[in-house]
Order: C-alpha cells, then sequence, then structure tokens
C-alpha cells in the first residue's frame, strides 16, 4: 500500500479525514488510521489496501526507523507539546521532519512554505529526494500550491495545472484554507481527477469538537471546538470569526502564552466565560482588555452565562485553549457536554 502521511502541531486530524474522503470520493480502496481510528498495524492485517492515509504524532515519528511515506504533508510546526522535548522547538522540529524519512524521488513532500518554525528547520530535509510540494498564500512557486484571486491553484508538476474555486470548499477559515490545499496536493500528486477533488472539498463534513456547529438558539449560535486544546487552535477559531464572539475558555494550562491572542481577543471577544477549576492566568491577562469576565466550575453554568451575556446575531464559542481533564474526561466529554448544555436551553 502506498503511504500517506500527516503531521504538524494544528490541523492534522481534519486534513487526515480531508484527503481520505478525497480517495473515497475517488473510488479508490483506502484506509484510515494511525492517530485516528485504527493503528497501522491493525490496518495492514484487517484487509489489502492500495493507499493508507494515517495521522502522525511527533510521538509516532519519534521512533521510525524503515517506514516511508509516499506522500509526506507536514502542516506546520508551533510550541505544543515543548513539554515532552526538554522544551527544545528544535528537537520537536526534527521529530516532525522525520516523516520525511526513507522518501525517493518519487515520493512527495509537502509543507507549508508560509509557516515560519516549518521553514526555520526546512534544512531537516538535506537528505530528502522526495519532490516538494510548499503550500503558500503569499508567493506563486512553480510547483506547489498557491492562491490566485479566488482560487487555488495546485501544480503537483509544471505540466500540470487544476484550478478550484474557494466558495465551494465547506471548511471555513484561514487554517483550513491551509489544510484545504494540503489535501488537494496530495490527491494532485495521486492523479486524482480535478472533478472529484472539487466533489470532495464541496462535501466534505468538518470532524466532530473542531469548530462544528451546534446550533442556533433565539438568533445567538454555538461552536463547539473543544478540540482546540492550544492557543494556536483557538487563534485560528477566533481568525475565523465574523461576529462578535462570547468564549468560553479555560481547564489545564499547557503553559499557554495567551499574548499571541490578545489582537484577535481585542478585536472579536466581548466578553469570556472561564470554565476551569483554575482561571486565574486568564483573568489575569485578559481582564485590562475585555469588560466583561465570568467564573464557572461547570458546562451547565457555562453555557447558561454565554446565553445570558450574547446577544442576537453573536457567537458563543467553546474554544478552551486548555486541555480538559480538570472537570471532563477528556476533550470529547467537555464537547458533548457543551452540546448537551446547549439543546437543554
Amino acid at each position: 500500500a502506498k503511504i500517506i502521511g500527516i503531521t504538524g502541531s494544528n490541523g492534522k486530524t481534519t486534513t487526515t479525514s480531508l484527503i481520505y474522503h478525497i480517495l473515497q470520493t475517488a473510488g479508490l480502496n483506502a484506509g484510515l488510521g494511525g492517530n485516528i481510528g485504527k493503528s497501522f498495524a491493525r490496518l495492514l492485517l484487517e484487509k489489502t489496501y492500495d493507499y493508507i492515509v494515517l495521522e502522525l504524532s511527533s510521538f509516532q515519528l519519534d521512533d521510525i526507523a524503515d517506514f516511508k511515506c509516499h506522500i509526506a504533508v507536514l502542516l506546520n510546526i508551533t510550541p505544543d507539546h515543548l513539554d515532552r522535548y526538554h522544551y527544545d522547538i528544535a528537537e520537536y522540529a526534527r521529530s516532525k521532519y522525520k516523516i520525511g524519512l526513507n522518501q525517493t524521488e518519487n515520493d512527495f513532500f509537502i509543507y507549508n512554505a508560509d509557516d515560519k518554525i516549518s521553514m526555520d528547520f526546512i534544512g531537516e530535509l538535506k537528505n530528502n529526494q522526495a519532490v516538494r510540494l510548499p503550500v503558500t498564500m503569499k508567493f506563486k512557486p512553480e510547483t506547489g500550491v498557491y492562491t490566485e484571486e479566488n482560487q487555488i491553484i495546485v501544480k503537483p508538476c509544471k505540466q500540470v495545472k487544476t484550478s478550484i474555486d474557494m466558495n465551494i470548499l465547506s471548511l471555513v477559515g484561514t487554517h483550513n484554507r491551509y489544510n484545504s490545499m494540503a489535501a488537494s496536493a496530495a490527491a494532485k500528486a495521486l492523479n486524482i481527477k480535478d472533478e472529484d477533488i472539487r466533489e470532495a472539498l464541496a462535501g466534505f463534513k468538518n470532524i466532530e469538537h473542531r469548530l462544528e456547529f451546534v446550533a442556533r438558539v433565539h438568533g445567538k449560535e454555538f461552536i463547539n471546538d473543544s478540540k482546540a486544546t492550544n492557543v494556536n487552535s483557538v487563534w485560528y477559531a477566533l481568525e475565523s470569526m465574523v461576529h462578535p464572539v462570547v468564549w468560553i475558555a479555560g481547564g489545564i494550562d499547557k503553559g499557554n502564552n495567551y499574548a499571541e491572542l490578545l489582537d484577535l481577543v481585542k478585536e472579536k471577544v466581548k466578553a469570556i466565560v472561564c470554565l476551569g477549576l483554575d482561571n486565574s492566568k486568564i483573568i489575569d491577562f485578559f481582564s485590562p482588555y475585555v469588560d466583561l469576565i465570568f467564573e464557572t466550575d461547570n458546562m451547565q453554568e457555562a453555557v447558561e452565562i454565554s446565553y445570558k451575556v450574547a446577544d442576537p446575531g453573536d457567537v458563543v464559542l467553546l474554544s478552551p485553549a486548555c486541555a480538559s481533564f480538570d472537570l471532563f474526561k477528556n476533550y470529547e466529554d467537555r464537547g458533548n457536554q457543551f452540546k448537551e448544555a446547549v439543546r437543554n436551553l
């Protein structure tokens, strides 16, 4: 089986699911696994696939020796999980770049050329023989993926050029445009037909707990982004919001630097509802900038307060920036409790 491997600090699950969805839409015999769903070993035992799409964490990449991706996708590198890498971003980046190990000139390496940390460590690829396909919104590479007016242009080689109208993308926000661009690059590297790619991008349903629309109650929109367990994920969530936001945040802080969110919070957030056992860091940081900050220690209360504070047309966004283990079993439990509380309004 040819392996399509996806790694990155944010967007892995969405992009892995999207690539798998494109392969299915094109009628290819593909399996899905790794960090999402079944283990790689189990997929190999189950049946013979032509393609296997794997979500790969840095922890899984740390130990590889002979493993090889036909298509390797590195979405971005942000300072997440640094506790496992002696707080050394170089060590963490090296681990991510291992996704390109053992690739030959018949393989493809897709990376985000607009991501600063990825580019700082691009030298990790010096022995990699694969065809490189940069994903960028800032320039026009000879081969790769870029944007032109309202089109995504995909060029897996100089002779082939596909354009995709951005308006058809089912996923919203800048980060999801990058995810869709990376998935399109992988699809064209596999020679999938343009119409199959367009159909898949238009019809894709986002994964649960990732910017998931829950309900509109009396004109107030509720969005479940419980999977946003770090600051960078919240940045992407806030960046994609177009209406005033009541932001539900908090939990177990993984050494968050909230300064990264300050501009977006000042621009878009009208109230913060803290949900955690210790909310002091969020309150201390944002209280000079946000007038309305509330403390809660259960989901029901957080949703009820958010509902009261929000006006029709506003968005109530659960995007915690923190791990969930202080009050919930995991981020899924947190997201499900949010949805339940919204339905009980």
